[in-house]
């Protein structure tokens, strides 16, 4: 009997493209559009046609390649290039024929050559963010012949489940491909959240409700099992040939547990030419161990190992069947997990924290409104992604009401709000509360001084690993400085005012293509230990000659632009590294005598007071338990010092160390 064809369907979506798996995809972006943007000027300056075929494609893939966007080298090129690029297609920011940059790109460009992404939309995210919310809202993905638009179908899931954990989000939101599948979905995370059903029961349930899981499960049951049912039941979206591994498990599995041959360390070394092998060892073996299985062969089998006790072949092949399908669709969800958290990101609308997925307050109360007109679209494809428009032009339910959202945030918080500028505030309020949570359990004292540590080896592996693979080091450095001086000031003032960086919805750093000066300004009121300042610290990662080039004439610029604007003779500077130049040292303590001038109005400011230190220097003051009450006459102190140079700062530390008794 001829079987039947059983072809490959998607059962889930992932955003992005698996080919082009990247921390810090904000950036990524940017610096694509950017260089999009280089090149299309550089070809119109030589009189000639933009043509996207292999030979400009190269180009491309060598342009990113010089200015270090790509490590390596692919051996196509013009393939590589077209890989990497097809996210911007797939968000609206570039043509997907000639990837010529949109509306909606030039758009996101233009905020990221000013370098101001100052929220002002009615959701409060930073510019750049709402573009990528409002890309995001359009993003539609073909599944087969039908479309899913995934920030809909998020929306509404986080609406009618408050959250998602981890899980829920990895396994369960991607399949949801269509209207009935998504209201199965909902139903099945309820269950799942019951303990009504496992895990891999509901992937099944769902798995086994499309027709050609059901054909192929039929076809099964019925037919001999071979090589080439095997390879045609898997139904390997690339290539029937990579499901060939599982004729041989098969095999094995049914002489061990049908046939009661063979033995246990032969079925795990089988096991492990499988992709998904952690996934069936568990299934089958109370542990790991190959000299255990040796020894203890059939008592090494898990008690509840679903492959005991089945009667017939029959029922061997329904149990194979299931997890075979299970393990490969735990494995592709798992494999998305990582991009589709990165897209849904760029909108800084979500907040991943402690193992949950829920919308940022604002968000939350905007989609209690719209989420079901949104559901019912979210399946209909979006013609406007090149577009750069309004909310309510990518769907009508998108106005955002704000008396409506501010009669919730009363009814929820007791906070009347009336104005865009209280809303701001509330959120302002919130963050900073979320962020001292986030301090308290991510970035306690001995958290702190092993970064500092890890900054001076340059261990940036750790580094990220602690804090964020969405930001480049120097921008881990000064958010983490910030932190430091925000424990050191007892936690006085807004920290999220008082830093210059750009912050996800986690309230993590993230790194734009811009750059520019990320400074950190503290503001301190007056008291009885010091008068109303300002302190900017000013920070890198730069060692030695480097050091000097980079960083001498911009702190100082810095500092004296901000002590014309302020005019307030009490404001200055902490300049801080992982290692301190001597002649960085004596040029900042030189500036104490250097008159500085506004190059317009030529106004004079004589004294800039810029204090340097190090790492070492810092850990050292976080050690002491020390406080800013201590710190800043101590600072003032060393600057009416009449000491210069080298001599001037080895009396700091000395006095330092006697003054905090450190190292005593």
């Amino acid at each position: 009997m001829k079987q039947p064809k059983i072809s490959y369907k998607s059962f889930c979506w992932v955003l992005g493209t698996t080919s082009f798996r990247t921390a810090k995809l904000n950036l990524k972006i940017e610096q694509q559009l950017l260089l999009l943007d280089e090149l299309y000027k550089q070809i119109q300056q030589q009189g000639k046609e933009w043509d996207w075929n292999p030979d400009l494609q190269t180009i491309f893939y060598d342009l990113m390649h010089e200015e270090g966007f790509l490590v390596g080298n692919a051996p196509r090129k013009d393939k590589d290039a077209r890989q990497k690029t097809s996210g911007l297609v797939d968000i609206g920011f570039v043509t997907e024929k000639q990837r010529l940059l949109t509306k909606a790109g030039y758009a996101l460009l233009a905020i990221t050559k000013q370098n101001d992404f100052t929220p002002e939309n009615p959701l409060h995210l930073s510019k750049d963010s709402f573009i990528y919310f409002k890309q995001m809202l359009k993003a539609t993905l073909k599944i087969d012949k039908d479309n899913v638009r995934p920030y809909f179908i998020l929306a509404h899931l986080l609406s009618e489940l408050n959250e998602l954990s981890f899980d829920e989000f990895r396994y369960f939101l991607p399949l949801c491909i269509s209207k009935e599948t998504t209201v199965q979905v909902i139903q099945i995370i309820k269950d799942y959240r019951s303990y009504s059903i496992s895990l891999e029961e509901a992937i099944c349930k769902h798995l086994m409700q499309l027709e050609n899981y059901k054909m192929a499960y039929e076809v099964f049951l019925e037919e001999e099992v071979t090589e080439k049912l095997i390879c045609s039941i898997g139904m390997n979206r690339k290539s029937p040939n990579y499901d060939k591994v599982y004729y041989p498990l098969y095999l094995s599995l049914k002489n061990y547990f049908l046939d009661q041959q063979g033995s246990a360390i032969e079925l795990l070394f089988l096991i492990k030419n499988i992709k998904q092998d952690t996934k069936w060892r568990n299934l089958i073996f109370k542990t790991s161990n190959q000299s255990a299985i040796k020894k203890q062969d059939r008592d090494s089998i898990k008690g509840n190992c679903p492959f005991l006790n089945l009667k017939n072949e029959r029922e061997f092949k329904a149990v194979f069947f299931k997890y075979l399908h299970i393990f490969k669709a735990m494995a592709t969800l798992e494999d998305y997990f990582d991009l589709n958290r990165r897209y849904f990101n760029l909108t800084d609308t979500l907040v991943f924290a402690d193992n949950k997925v829920k919308f940022d307050l604002i968000p939350q109360y905007f989609f209690q409104d719209c989420h079901q007109a949104l559901f019912d679209s979210a399946f209909t494809p979006c013609t406007l992604i090149t577009e750069d428009i309004d909310l309510e032009k990518i769907h009508p339910s998108l106005l955002f009401n704000a008396a409506s959202i501010y009669q919730r945030i009363y009814q929820d918080y007791g906070i009347a709000i009336e104005n865009s500028e209280q809303a701001a505030q509330l959120i302002q309020d919130e963050r900073h509360n979320r962020f001292n949570q986030l301090i308290d359990k991510h970035f306690g004292k001995e958290v702190l001084l092993n970064l500092l540590t890890y900054f001076e080896n340059r261990d940036d592996d750790k580094i990220v690993k602690i804090v964020t693979d969405e930001a480049d080091i120097p921008t881990i450095f000064e958010y983490i400085l910030a932190i430091i001086w925000y424990e050191l000031s007892e936690r006085k003032g807004n920290i999220l005012n008082y830093m210059n960086l750009s912050l996800s919805a986690d309230l993590l750093p993230k790194t734009h293509a811009s750059g520019g000066a990320a400074d950190i300004v503290y503001e301190y009121e007056a008291n009885y230990i010091y008068p109303k300042h300002s302190l900017l610290i000013e920070a890198t990662l730069a060692e030695n000659s480097n050091q000097r080039r980079m960083e001498m004439e911009p702190v100082s610029r810095h500092l004296g632009n901000y002590r014309l604007k302020s005019n307030n003779p009490h404001d200055y500077c902490v300049f801080v590294t992982t290692d301190l130049h001597i002649n960085v040292i004596a040029d900042f303590r030189g500036r104490k005598l250097i008159p500085y001038y506004d190059t317009d109005t030529g106004e004079e400011i004589i004294g800039l007071k810029i204090i340097p230190i190090d790492t070492v220097y810092l850990q050292d003051l976080l050690r002491s338990n020390t406080t800013y009450d201590k710190i800043y006459p101590f600072f003032e102190k060393q600057y009416q010092s009449e000491l210069q140079g080298k001599r001037w700062y080895e009396t700091m530390l000395q006095e330092q160390q006697a003054e905090y008794r450190i190292g005593k």
